[in-house]
């Protein structure tokens, strides 16, 4: 008797946790998710891909979040603009809340080892930006992008969060009660990683890129040169058109990224929130 077909969903999530969506672009740009996965078992002579089982690992995935793919409604449209690179599904929780989050979403994102004026600036251009009804979007890490989803609540309006790591847990771990606090009050929290998977050097990098294409705009507030993950959702924003602002740059070295950014005119000047505001 022949196995029951593989769920469209269950495929992807599966390639998913294998491969990075670049890999697969070629392939599936000829076949299904449910080929190219069928196809690379039995190309793999490790027989790892073999003993996983897709619908299992999605089924109990999917008991603490969502695995949403390109062809549900709920799907953000704007991530076709990453091409080979758009992911092959999004883990979420508050994942029905994404079509009105994304419409109009903003990045407001910067060091985490931030100075005291990023983060007094970070609370400023997020009340700004939030009242003003666009859906402020960042990581939940230390610094400006935990200091921006507070201002936001604190204001009343739902947030849209990425997080490089699976959404069992938060990260950093002790923002935990952040990772809650968003879905719980009408915003959501996405991830590019099934849950169980550990943050590292690879998914930051590849969540600073979903964090660039979701919005509309990236506010970057401060940011080191060549170290931060902000500096690289920065450059993925300017690569893909989107709005690319900054308040002037300090004399601070934690914020040198910013000043190289704005001398070469690929960051737009926003002296103050209100400033922003008009290019939004």
């Amino acid at each position: 008797m022949p196995s029951p077909a593989l769920p469209e969903r269950a495929a992807r999530a599966a390639l998913a946790a294998h491969f990075t969506p670049a890999a697969l672009a070629a392939e599936l740009a000829q076949s299904s998710a449910q080929e190219v996965w069928e196809q690379r078992v039995r190309h793999d002579n490790s027989g790892r891909l073999a003993q996983y089982k897709p619908t299992d690992e999605l089924a109990n995935a999917q008991l603490s979040c969502q695995f949403i793919i390109p062809s549900d409604e709920s799907w953000p449209t704007a991530l076709a603009d990453l091409g080979p690179d758009c992911p092959l599904g999004l883990w979420a929780r508050g994942g029905d809340q994404l079509p009105h989050l994304t419409a109009n979403a903003v990045t407001v994102t910067g060091n985490r080892n931030a100075t005291e004026q990023a983060i007094t600036r970070a609370q400023a251009f997020a009340t700004a930006v939030a009242e003003a009804g666009h859906t402020v979007t960042a990581t939940l890490a230390y610094g400006v992008d935990a200091a921006a989803h507070r201002a936001a609540a604190l204001a009343g309006r739902a947030t849209l969060a990425v997080l490089p790591r699976g959404l069992d847990r938060a990260h950093p771990h002790d923002h935990a009660q952040l990772l809650s606090s968003v879905p719980a009050t009408g915003g959501a929290v996405v991830s590019l990683y099934q849950p169980g998977t550990a943050a590292s050097g690879a998914t930051l990098r590849a969540s600073a890129t979903l964090l660039a294409a979701l919005a509309r705009a990236v506010i970057l507030i401060e940011a080191m040169d060549h170290a931060e993950a902000a500096m690289h959702t920065a450059e993925v924003a300017a690569a893909l058109n989107r709005h690319l602002l900054a308040p002037p740059a300090t004399e601070d070295i934690r914020a040198d990224g910013s000043t190289r950014l704005l001398a070469e005119q690929r960051a737009v000047l926003v002296p103050d929130p209100a400033a922003a505001l008009a290019l939004l």
